[in-house]
């Protein structure tokens, strides 16, 4: 059973940046592709970025493409989400989740563990 834990959400300006990082327990994260996903109050939870086992491809969802990107080190066990030029619309719960699979999905549905999320406002 694998363990998420995300963390590095908090309170920024428009135009800033932050780095989220999921650090996976209890298991290796190489054995899964990961993906990012946020939920704004009231509203679905969204693909926002995922990348491959080995951190070869990479997918993102139109409305953070170009501005954020995905990473890993399976070495520390961990996946990052670096978000720069942040809008007030990019406030929500960012979650991380890992897929048995080589390749990530934007489906939330099909990832197999989720970490309890972190929060992300940005301030106009």
């Amino acid at each position: 059973q694998v363990q998420l834990a995300e963390s590095g959400g908090r309170l920024v300006q428009a135009g800033g940046s932050l780095r989220l990082s999921c650090v996976a327990s209890g298991g290796t994260i190489s054995s899964y592709a990961m993906g990012w996903f946020r939920q704004a109050p009231g509203k679905e939870r969204d693909f926002v970025a995922t990348i491959t086992r080995t951190g070869g491809n990479t997918q993102y969802g139109d409305s953070v493409k170009g501005r954020f990107a995905i990473s890993r080190d399976n070495g520390k066990n961990t996946a990052y989400l670096q978000m720069n030029s942040l809008k007030p619309d990019d406030t929500a719960v960012y979650y991380c989740a890992a897929i048995a699979r080589w390749a990530g999905s934007r489906y939330p549905s099909e990832y197999n563990y989720w970490g309890q999320g972190t929060q992300v406002t940005v301030s106009s």
